[in-house]
């Protein structure tokens, strides 16, 4: 009699509670809208400063920014730089950028009015150089993470906006290892004044700067090869991060493409379903709401990065939301320069 009481309360509550219940919403799905194709056949650089301002960097040491939220674009060339490609870009303003060439000679600029100018602030001819990745702590500290020369990976350093550039100390890297140039976001500024980048190739690690010291940190990536290891990564806030990439010669393996952490980086996870393959980058849009790229198509995810959805149409090299707003852009080969409509 007991259990036949206990049953029916339970039944009754359940209908109750289920009845009372709102339905889970599902969330809309984003989509892709191209703004606009520049006269640069690879972009890789991408800066998005604010819902209005945007720049982008790519081949044949081209460069190009709007001022109206994509509506209209300019473009520019920097003098005597026809066969540099600028793998990154940094936006401050509409007036103010830096960019960075990548392999020898590696070179830096800046312009203060809007790209009609540009100062070189950096030159390195050394054979063996090749730089990766550009990042700045607002607008005065920046950091440039490149390829290891003589066993230690390359770092440079300003404190004045990038007008001038010093060397930094990195860690040592092993045989193989270096850092991939796809999309900017191999490095990372974290919160409190710390920097973080990852590596690639024969032995993929994640690196993190405490203090003056580097920690470095194994990670189940793909890895193994010169094609393979974590491409971008991101984090929304100092615990809460993730990571992408894969093997750009063999773009259809999902096996070690995503990664997620909840503290800092010391340890990293594979996510329940991951992206459908080789991704560049990676960016997040709100706690919950994550996108990630690659020349194969873009993918996003409602719960952190946990579970991914893909996109319709192509895939882009590198993907960046504002600074200072909500304004999702994607850019990639052929020129092409897309925002991402509902995230």
């Amino acid at each position: 009699m007991k259990f036949r009481v206990l049953t029916v309360l339970l039944f009754t509550m359940s209908h109750i509670l289920s009845a009372q219940a709102p339905p889970l919403k599902a969330l809309p799905v984003p989509k892709i809208e191209p703004v606009a194709t520049a006269p640069i056949s690879s972009i890789r650089g991408l800066s998005v400063v604010s819902d209005s301002v945007a720049w982008v960097s790519g081949t044949q040491g081209k460069a190009g920014r709007t001022t109206d939220g994509g509506k209209t674009w300019q473009w520019f060339t920097v003098p005597g730089c026809d066969s540099v490609d600028f793998r990154d870009v940094e936006g401050f303003t509409g007036e103010r950028a830096v960019l960075m060439g990548i392999a020898s000679p590696a070179r830096i600029f800046l312009t203060e009015d809007g790209g009609k100018n540009w100062e070189q602030v950096y030159f390195n001819n050394d054979s063996a150089i090749f730089l990766d990745a550009m990042e700045f702590y607002g607008d005065r500290k920046g950091f440039i993470a490149g390829d290891p020369i003589n066993g230690n990976f390359k770092g440079l350093i300003t404190p004045d906006g990038g007008k001038t550039w010093y060397n930094h100390p990195m860690p040592p890297a092993d045989s193989g290892e270096a850092c991939f140039a796809a999309s900017g976001t191999t490095l990372r500024a974290l919160p409190g004044a710390q920097v973080a980048f990852a590596s690639g190739g024969t032995h993929s690690r994640f690196y993190r700067l405490y203090g003056r010291k580097w920690r470095a940190t194994e990670w189940p990536a793909n890895q193994g090869q010169s094609s393979t290891g974590i491409f971008s990564f991101a984090f929304y806030n100092d615990k809460q991060g993730v990571a992408v990439g894969g093997d750009y010669q063999k773009p259809e393996i999902v096996k070690g493409n995503c990664l997620l952490t909840t503290d800092g980086g010391a340890s990293w996870a594979a996510p329940a379903t991951p992206p459908r393959g080789y991704r560049s980058a990676v960016e997040y849009i709100d706690k919950n709401l994550v996108i990630c790229t690659g020349p194969d198509g873009t993918d996003w995810s409602g719960d952190g990065g946990k579970t991914w959805q893909s996109l319709p149409g192509e895939g882009y090299h590198a993907v960046r939301r504002a600074k200072t707003g909500r304004t999702v852009y994607l850019a990639g080969a052929r020129g092409r320069i897309a925002v991402v409509r509902g995230m």
